[in-house]
């Protein structure tokens, strides 16, 4: 799928954002395409939750332009703005129980009886809260069910759009292995567009579509999976051997250059998933 505009989700055009003098966003364009899994990669402080709080409104842009879904005025973007489930943060009543929480929130959001019931409970099976973790007070929350719990709420009314701000920030390998299988299945099963964020590559390396690299309050690069594809080596060969200056040698003979040599190695992901058991899938 091409950038062009009929294809945006979300599409930012020279963002610009000022506290005082500071100077967070200095002129951000990036295009989300309808369907995509979006990574805005940056270090922390690099202006992703900024890049947020302009597109859900949370936060005035000095200057520059914001369109969802097609809007063409502010009339349009605040309504298209409903079209949005986002996780900025947890924001949640302690002294409420998971699922009272989010019938609070899905109240806020218009629903009510029966639908209300269903649509908690289809959430809460999704996010994994079931089988009494549902009961328990927000405020005894791990962490991790605490991120889950941002993302239900998130999710609620199955929004066209989903933004997720660092989801996986200070979870377990098991914790983020979930939650990338989750996004996953945001866009696959529910039709969702996905915008994630995250200052580890690595979370979001084969889990996105495209990826907007964010660097100094800019969009330094947009880059699609096919496109970072191209710059892998044309061909890799891996070759298992005992004697390396041999096969040196017999490469050099037959005009074979060696452009990179390494000592394979298991990933600590590998490594931690097979003596502990469990999926990064």
């Amino acid at each position: 799928m091409g950038t062009t505009e009929e294809n945006a989700a979300i599409r930012l055009e020279n963002i610009q954002k000022s506290y005082g003098k500071h100077a967070v966003l200095k002129g951000v364009t990036m295009q989300v395409n309808k369907g995509d899994i979006y990574g805005l990669i940056g270090k922390n402080g690099a202006g992703k939750t900024t890049i947020f709080k302009m597109i859900l409104g949370l936060s005035e842009f000095t200057t520059g332009t914001v369109s969802i879904c097609g809007s063409k005025n502010r009339k349009e973007l605040f309504a298209n703005r409903s079209k949005i489930g986002f996780f900025v943060g947890s924001n949640f009543y302690g002294y409420l129980s998971g699922k009272a929480n989010l019938e609070y929130y899905a109240a806020a959001k218009g629903l009510s009886g029966r639908k209300l019931k269903e649509e908690v409970n289809r959430v809460l099976e999704i996010v994994g809260l079931t089988n009494g973790k549902e009961k328990q007070k927000a405020k005894g929350y791990s962490l991790g069910m605490k991120q889950r719990l941002g993302i239900g709420n998130a999710i609620l009314g199955n929004p066209e759009i989903l933004i997720l701000d660092e989801p996986t920030n200070g979870l377990d390998p098991q914790g983020i292995a979930d939650i990338r299988h989750m996004i996953k299945r945001f866009r696959d099963e529910f039709g969702m567009t996905v915008i994630v964020s995250s200052h580890i590559l690595g979370e979001l390396e084969n889990t996105a579509d495209r990826f907007g690299i964010v660097h100094e309050g800019i969009i330094a690069k947009e880059i699609t999976q096919e496109e970072l594809s191209v710059k892998r080596p044309e061909v890799e060969l891996t070759v298992s051997l005992d004697d390396v200056e041999k096969a040196r040698r017999v490469l050099s003979e037959n005009g074979i250059n060696i452009l990179k040599e390494s000592k394979e190695k298991v990933t600590l992901e590998d490594y931690y998933f097979e003596l502990i058991g469990g999926s990064a899938e």
